[in-house]
């Protein structure tokens, strides 16, 4: 079994496993993640689907579901809305993807007024990369599309509120943008400039921003003193905001592929955490991912 480096995995530690409900695992890759993080002490899986399916995938791939709660579901769909109706109701305090579309599941979720909150859901990677000398947070780079300058401030104070959650009294947040200088033809650095005036205000809290800064001068202290730029951000940050869906599941996807990253990922601001990852993600991804659900739901615990 894959499991994250140890500073990271000893997060969890100590702290019980969290009934999750696991949404449609209908392919062995879902199905097998799910088990192991049962078996890792993260999670208590509860599988939702057809039943007959499930356990067709689980025979074909050799996977033991003796013990193993199911709840049944005629298709994807259905799964998600059951899913959400155990977490509205208590009985889950954690929501993991399976084999559906991503769309399906969090469509079940925003079409739930008992599990929104105040705060709009957004998706935050966390990325273990080589070349880093710390873990990087990435939003949002799978659930909101082009989100709007009020939505960037939930999808920023959802991430300060992880990296606290992660051991960061006081995370540093870069506002990404193509420069460092606000343009009006250039919206995401009109934004960035509105979110670091929010935070000066107050609107934002808990965090250090800082905004617009290109991808270098955020990672790099060296690129931006060769730029004049003098940000405290530069090189520090623990927290990237994209601009836009497309611009960060690019740079997320290039951090993976190219630069040999491992990423984990979770949607926040909902009633419960919900671990989502690609169809394509291996054992680790869905082993850190399942780490993060559990991380937040404690929080959620400890907060009431």
């Amino acid at each position: 079994m894959a499991i994250p480096h140890e500073s990271w995995w000893d997060l969890g530690q100590g702290l019980p496993a969290v009934r999750c409900a696991v949404v449609h695992p209908c392919e062995a890759g879902a199905l097998a993640g799910a088990l192991e993080a049962g078996e890792a002490g993260l999670i208590v899986p509860v599988l939702v689907g057809p039943e007959d399916r499930i356990r067709e995938v689980a025979e074909k791939a050799g996977i033991d579901l003796h013990g193993v709660e199911l709840v049944p579901a005629p298709f994807s769909h259905a799964a998600a809305e059951i899913a959400v109706s155990l977490a509205t109701s208590g009985q889950v305090e954690a929501l993991m993807k399976g084999s559906l579309h991503t769309d399906e599941l969090m469509h079940a979720a925003v079409s739930s007024r008992d599990f929104r909150t105040k705060r709009r859901l957004s998706h935050i990677f966390r990325f273990d990369v080589p070349r880093y000398d710390k873990p990087l947070l990435i939003t949002d780079a799978a659930l909101n599309i082009r989100p709007t300058l009020a939505d960037k401030v939930d999808i920023i104070q959802n991430a300060i509120l992880l990296a606290q959650i992660l051991g960061v009294a006081k995370p540093k947040v870069a506002i990404l943008s193509a420069v460092e200088t606000v343009n009006p033809d250039i919206p995401s650095t009109v934004d960035a400039a509105a979110l670091c005036k929010m935070s000066d205000r107050g609107q934002i809290t808990d965090a250090l921003l800082d905004g617009p800064l290109a991808f270098d001068s955020a990672i790099s202290r060296e690129a931006a003193n060769i730029k004049q730029i003098h940000s405290p951000i530069s090189g520090e940050a623990d927290i990237l905001v994209v601009p836009d869906l497309e611009s960060g599941n690019m740079l997320a996807k290039q951090l993976e592929y190219l630069a040999g990253g491992r990423a984990s990922g979770v949607v926040m601001g909902g009633r419960v955490p919900v671990a989502l990852t690609s169809r394509a993600d291996g054992p680790s991804a869905r082993i850190g991912s399942a780490l993060l659900a559990k991380l937040v739901a404690h929080h959620h615990r400890r907060a009431g």
